[in-house]
């Protein structure tokens, strides 16, 4: 089994509520752009590649002050489990990336909670993880609960009344379709 570098850091987060997998897994999939961001070429194959902005709030100084930043987020195909089910996801920064950490890590899905686990990279490497350990990491951390926080939202949010028929927008490429 291949060790992990000293300089990246763990990371699990999750979120207890009820969730419906049936419609839970199309919303975070196939549906991805309608809260993702703008669906764009990926670097690997069965990966599916957006531009997003990735938030931190701050939360003790201001509730109103966000720092954002462009990343590209990959996610993969959802991979059913005994318990629910997981996509492979990960992001990094679209610009200056070296300055910036790097998740890579599995979103799970199951009926009762959505889980964030897998690794970060702050920049840097061995100096990085001083520095994560002295402060990086709560805003590796912050930026993964906003992302948890945004899933937990689309999973959960009530859906929209169906049009009546022959009224409806046909879907669009890239919205509703698989991917």
């Amino acid at each position: 089994m291949a060790s992990v570098p000293s300089h990246v850091t763990p990371l699990r987060l999750a979120q207890p509520t009820p969730i419906d997998l049936t419609r839970a897994v199309p919303l975070l999939t196939d549906q991805a752009s309608a809260w993702l961001g703008t669906p764009v070429p990926g670097t690997r194959p069965g990966c599916r590649r957006f531009l997003t902005d990735l938030s931190l709030p701050i939360r003790e100084q201001s509730p109103s002050l966000v720092f954002r930043k462009a990343a590209y987020v990959d996610l993969g195909a959802a991979r059913e489990t005994a318990d629910g089910c997981e996509i492979e996801i990960s992001w990094q920064s679209s610009s200056l990336a070296p300055l910036f950490p790097v998740f890579s890590g599995h979103l799970v899905l199951t009926a009762t909670e959505l889980r964030l686990e897998g690794y970060y990279a702050p920049p840097g490497g061995e100096l990085g993880a001083v520095l994560d350990k002295a402060f990086l990491g709560i805003a590796a951390r912050g930026t993964a609960r906003w992302f948890l926080g945004r899933a937990v939202e689309v999973v959960t949010a009530t859906p929209a009344a169906p049009d009546p028929p022959g009224t409806g927008t046909p879907p669009t490429d890239g919205v509703c379709g698989p991917g």
